[in-house]
């Protein structure tokens, strides 16, 4: 007789969007095995970027104490032409954000994976399958068979979970499963990526990320943590791979900046820039997540903290239908919801890479303010979710906060931030306090009564009650607590909320 291990949630890879699902899952009494092809991680620089709302899903499922020791708040990006005048400034504020962290960090992300599989350990309901290739995915009345191959002893294994997400990248198997297609945005660029180890101090590379604009070979500098370096640069027509990433041509091209006197090569590595969105992230019991279900081009830096923030808003809806307390179609609400704003962030990231090829730069620099010296100067996105039956909002408008991030005071009276009183839960949010007893055992309710730094919260929102979910983005807002509770019942009958 076979034997199958049984869970409620298989993960198939393990990199950051993996083990981020892996930990906000385990964290909410959910059985999770992760399965990933290789037996470790990478351990070799791979993303160099993060911001202030993906640093608070970290927050989330525990690590970012130790992890703001090992990565650099940055300062921002500059955008520069051939002749090194500043086309297009992008600075990073400095001082901490609504979201209650700085706005943008670089990291080592092996770094970020050690801490996140550190969690992961700590969790007796997550257990992992490194080693492990997936070759088939079976969806059977109530759960969902995945047979894979042991690559260290060549046996089968077999598991039986009640949902499966691919967070398994860029040729996701689970995404070919759902079925793979995805829509091509068209941005499609080889790129050559070199980080570096400097051996002696260049406070002269300056610690802003630079991207150079130039139609000849555009380039990035990235500023990363302790003495790495990153330069990225564009393949030209006619180069060969095995060409240009000889050590001997990568020093020519990096001759203009530094020698093999100032650092060594750590790892060099050619990747195709992408830009494209699965047509479909879900089938039945099996969805995808990060790579496996978008594409960016890097000039944002958003590749992975996409991918972060698709796993904050699914965790909490496959605990929910887990737990029965929702229907099977609030998953639908995934993909109607982050498709949209991950489209926005790829589609934002091509518009600059238009601008660094110096092939658009009227369209990068339309989403600019101008600037008296003649450059321009840009701010970071803030794209609404998709509408879904999990938010409501009338009459919407402009500014209506509902279905983007609500801010995160600190709370004098628990010293403490806002997250760590919550946990990965539902927050009401109020003037006055709220009837608890009208409220699901999943929320938890908070008056500025008895914590008035909740006002400045509401001021923001410009309401008296809100409705947080646990990925921290605004569900509903209403002008008392009596109205919230209504609207809860009214999103209840829509979408069989919370049903008891």
């Amino acid at each position: 007789m076979r034997e199958t291990t049984e869970v409620e949630v298989a993960i198939v890879g393990y990199g950051p969007t993996g083990a981020t699902l892996a930990n906000l899952l385990g964290s909410v009494g959910i059985s999770v095995i992760v399965i990933d092809r290789e037996s470790s991680f990478y351990p070799l620089p791979r993303a160099v970027h993060f911001d202030d709302e993906t640093m608070r899903v970290f927050q989330t499922v525990g690590i970012s104490d130790e992890l703001r020791k090992c990565i650099r708040v940055n300062l921002g990006m500059r955008f520069q032409d051939d002749q090194g005048r500043l086309l297009l400034d992008w600075p990073r504020d400095q001082s901490i954000t609504q979201q209650g962290w700085h706005a943008s960090y670089r990291l080592h992300q092996p770094d970020l994976e050690r801490l996140l599989r550190a969690g992961v350990s700590k969790l007796d309901n997550v257990t992992d399958m490194p080693g492990c290739e997936i070759q088939s995915i079976i969806e059977n009345e109530g759960h969902i068979e995945l047979a894979g191959r042991n690559l260290s002893t060549n046996k089968t294994v077999f598991v039986k979970a009640q949902y499966v997400v691919g967070c398994d990248g860029a040729n996701s198997l689970v995404r070919s499963y759902i079925g793979g297609d995805m829509d091509d945005l068209g941005f499609n660029e080889r790129w050559l990526v070199v980080d570096l180890l400097l051996k002696r101090q260049r406070p002269d590379l300056g610690d802003h990320s630079i991207q150079f604009c130039s139609a000849t070979r555009p380039m990035t500098y990235c500023r990363n943590p302790g003495d790495r370096r990153r330069w990225e640069m564009a393949i030209l027509a006619g180069e060969r791979d095995e060409d240009i990433s000889e050590n001997s041509n990568v020093w020519k091209l990096l001759s203009r900046w530094i020698t093999p006197e100032d650092a060594t090569i750590e790892r060099s590595a050619i990747y195709t820039f992408k830009s494209a969105l699965a047509f479909r992230w879900r089938k039945g019991r099996a969805l995808i997540a990060g790579d496996a279900a978008h594409l960016t081009p890097p000039f944002m830096g958003q590749g992975m903290c996409t991918g972060i923030r698709d796993v904050s808003n699914l965790a909490w809806k496959l605990k929910a239908v887990i737990r029965q307390q929702f229907d099977s179609s609030l998953l639908d609400s995934y993909q109607a919801e982050r498709a949209p704003h991950a489209r926005a962030y790829i589609e934002t990231a091509i518009s600059l890479g238009g601008l660094i090829n110096s092939l658009d730069q009227k369209s990068a620099l339309q989403m600019a303010q101008r600037r008296a010296a003649g450059n321009a100067t840009i701010k970071s996105i803030q794209p609404k979710l998709g509408p879904s039956a999990v938010m409501y909002s009338e009459p919407e408008h402009d500014k209506d906060p509902v279905g983007r991030p609500a801010a995160q005071p600190i709370i004098a009276r628990a010293q403490c931030k806002l997250d760590d009183i919550v946990g990965y839960k539902h927050l009401f949010v109020s003037r006055e306090a709220c009837d608890a007893d009208n409220l699901d055992k999943e929320i938890i309710s908070m008056s500025a009564d008895q914590y008035p730094e909740l006002n400045s919260l509401l001021d923001q929102l410009g309401t008296n009650a809100v409705w947080i979910r646990p990925d921290r983005y605004v569900a509903a807002i209403s002008q008392s607590s009596e109205d919230l509770i209504t609207t809860h019942s009214v999103l209840k009958a829509k979408t069989t909320l919370f049903r008891k």
